[in-house]
């Protein structure tokens, strides 16, 4: 099975509205504006219930199909949130709000998701219902965490749900997914270095905090290349490093440090976390110096289930002719949380040949708009046919 030509026929109508939510991008839970016209389609539409409010401003809307023989409803997930990047692209439909953007295409999601909803809400070809689900905050927020915990899976008995997001680099349309682990847990840290600050012309006097932190930056890359399976993976970064001093001829008192651990077996997140707090803490005092780390686990390990992957996968191939092998991805997804809470799936879909994501000149391809629309439809279709 092709494309779906009603996609085809739509594809100007989503890719409106897809620039539409591209020029106005929103942060994190601050989607209000996308929520509203999320809810207001979706009504448009004719869902049977349309409900925002859920995980603080996610929106779920519900569809009955023809029949529900089989008393089983599929979530379909898209997330609305942009990211603080300032947008570099010079399209005529770029972002309207200075530092902020959709640079990671889920202006593309919502869309594909919405033609979608459209699509199934005319033609209810399935034997079942469909929650499709509209969340924010996928950019570090954990909106997913929020949508779940706020009883979105018991209130709808959803029993499975999938996800789909953009990837660039790789043809437009064409798909790929791989079960058990594919996207990384996600930590977040801080280190706060304190030290005794003075005249930099007189280091004597002082515990250089800079110089004690620059080697705690150092000492965490062997956690990778000393401590770590070598054929496992870990990623540890640090990604900010600022200073209680700004003057060129002071030595600062404090240092802080932020940055991100990435992981994809839970024992090597505990083996980070852990050498991270001797690090921090034994090199500070090799010069006399305290260091404290602040460690939070954020989102853990998105983990497709083996039955609905490869379901998600034969989807593919009948729509794009093939479906590769994703590659395990060391970026972090909260969907994670969705998928710790039902069996489901997450697949990508090719974007072209485009800036990455997070690129302040990337942009969502809407040539991938037919393909998407028609996995999400067909998920549902195949998942509850018709009785």
């Amino acid at each position: 099975m092709p494309v779906k030509n009603r996609f085809a026929e739509m594809l100007p109508e989503i890719t409106e509205w897809r620039r539409d939510i591209h020029e106005h991008p929103e942060i994190l839970f601050e989607t209000h504006r996308t929520a509203a016209l999320v809810a207001d389609k979706l009504k448009e539409f004719g869902c049977d219930e349309v409900v925002t409010g859920i995980g603080r401003t996610g929106v779920v809307g519900i569809i009955k199909g023809k029949t529900d023989k089989s008393g089983r409803t599929i979530g379909l997930r898209a997330d609305m949130d942009a990211l603080p990047i300032h947008e570099e692209t010079g399209l005529d439909y770029a972002s309207k709000t200075p530092g902020a953007m959709h640079a990671c295409g889920h202006d593309g999601h919502t869309a594909m998701l919405l033609g979608a909803a459209k699509y199934l809400a005319e033609t209810r070809n399935f034997d079942g219902t469909v929650a499709v689900i509209f969340q924010p905050a996928e950019e570090g927020g954990g909106g997913g965490r929020e949508m779940v915990d706020d009883g979105m899976m018991d209130r709808w008995s959803i029993d499975e749900v999938y996800g789909m997001h953009n990837w660039p680099g790789v043809p437009t349309g064409s798909f790929a997914i791989r079960p058990g682990a594919f996207f990384a847990a996600a930590d977040l840290f801080e280190i706060n270095v304190t030290g005794r600050g003075g005249h930099a012309a007189k280091p004597h006097d002082t515990i250089d905090t800079t110089v004690v932190a620059s080697h705690i930056v150092l000492a965490l890359q062997t956690i990778a290349s000393r401590n770590v399976d070598p054929v496992k993976q870990v990623v540890v970064s640090v990604t900010s490093f600022e200073t209680g001093s700004h003057a060129h001829n002071v030595i600062p008192e404090t240092v802080k440090m932020k940055g991100t651990v990435r992981t994809l077996d839970p024992e090597v997140q505990d083996l980070t976390e852990a050498r991270m707090k001797e690090i921090v803490e034994g090199t500070a005092a090799t010069f006399g110096a305290k260091a404290e780390l602040v460690y939070k686990r954020n989102y853990p390990v998105m983990v497709n289930s083996e039955e609905q992957t490869e379901f998600a996968a034969e989807v593919a191939r009948d729509i794009a002719g093939d479906c590769d092998e994703a590659p395990l991805v060391m970026g972090g997804e909260d969907f994670a949380f969705m998928l710790n809470a039902r069996p489901g799936a997450y697949i990508l879909v090719g974007n072209g040949d485009t800036a990455m994501v997070h690129h302040p000149k990337y942009n969502f391809n809407d040539e991938a708009i037919p393909a998407g629309c028609s996995w999400l439809a067909e998920v549902v279709e195949r998942r509850m046919p018709a009785a």
